[in-house]
């Protein structure tokens, strides 16, 4: 049985936006949709499912679709159901979010705590429609960004557009940690130059998708700059999640963060394997 792209919908237009994205990615690769309704009520559940098997069957007529309503904790729900989704697509705000909160608390939950690639859906239309024909992807120094590539080279492959591999290094961040023994990052960094972070993690990565168009580029700054204003052309962002040592969940870091809620694309975050 294949396993489906799953999207969690609570009524909200924003949700709504995220089963737009997902029917769209999920008849991409081929992949069944799957509705999840999450809440301690259910008062609304069927109105709301109608809704988004509505826009579903609109942008993805031929796509298998399956809806389940589940009660209880909504982030929960989705944490569970990811064990075995390709992908957990969610909107960035939902129903009961505080109208100043940048991203909705279940959507930052779910991306903290899933086992599966998590795209929230954000960002104006031209980004959330593919209309740019890029996807970024940020690479960072070690084997953390392996998962990332592979995603986001499947999802360039699919759309058939060019992938952008980001890697940037801030001088001042490798400087010394300690006196008078240098960290072992700036060490590293001595003997291992920024492009070639990139070089290594991209080396045969492309061979399994060689109709993807991959360039790369080495930005001197701060990782959340960087990313943020390559997103700008971007049709989506994706970006990998560690797994947190001795702790459940991801380690998601600062500049995860920042994505998530300072974006002008959709993200999406791949946990380490």
């Amino acid at each position: 049985m294949t396993i489906p792209l799953v999207v969690g919908i609570d009524g909200s237009e924003a949700s709504l936006e995220a089963v737009d994205w997902a029917a769209d990615d999920a008849a991409r690769h081929g992949l069944p949709l799957h509705l999840l309704y999450a809440a301690a009520g259910d008062h609304e559940a069927s109105a709301v499912i109608s809704a988004a098997s509505e826009r579903a069957r609109e942008h993805a007529p031929t796509v298998p679709l399956s809806k389940e309503v589940l009660h209880g904790d909504a982030a929960s729900a989705l944490v569970d159901k990811g064990r075995n989704a390709f992908a957990l697509a969610l909107g960035s705000r939902g129903l009961g979010d505080l109208a100043d909160m940048l991203l909705g608390s279940v959507s930052l939950s779910v991306a903290a705590r899933a086992d599966c690639p998590v795209v929230v859906v954000r960002g104006a239309p031209e980004h959330r429609d593919g209309r740019f024909g890029n996807i970024v992807v940020g690479v960072e120094e070690g084997e953390g960004s392996g998962t990332a590539l592979q995603f986001a080279l499947r999802e360039a492959y699919v759309r058939s557009c060019r992938l952008t591999a980001v890697h940037a290094w801030n001088p001042s961040s490798r400087a010394l940690t300690t006196r008078p023994a240098p960290s072992w990052y700036a060490m590293e960094a001595h003997r291992r130059p920024p492009s070639q972070v990139l070089d290594d993690a991209l080396h045969g990565m492309a061979e399994r998708y060689r109709d993807a168009r991959v360039s790369s580029t080495v930005i001197e700054g701060p990782a959340r700059r960087a990313l943020l204003d390559a997103a700008a052309k971007a049709d989506l962002l994706v970006v990998g999640a560690r797994r947190r040592q001795g702790h459940p969940g991801l380690q998601l870091g600062l500049i995860n963060h920042a994505l998530l809620h300072h974006a002008p694309c959709p993200v999406a975050v791949v946990p380490q394997i």
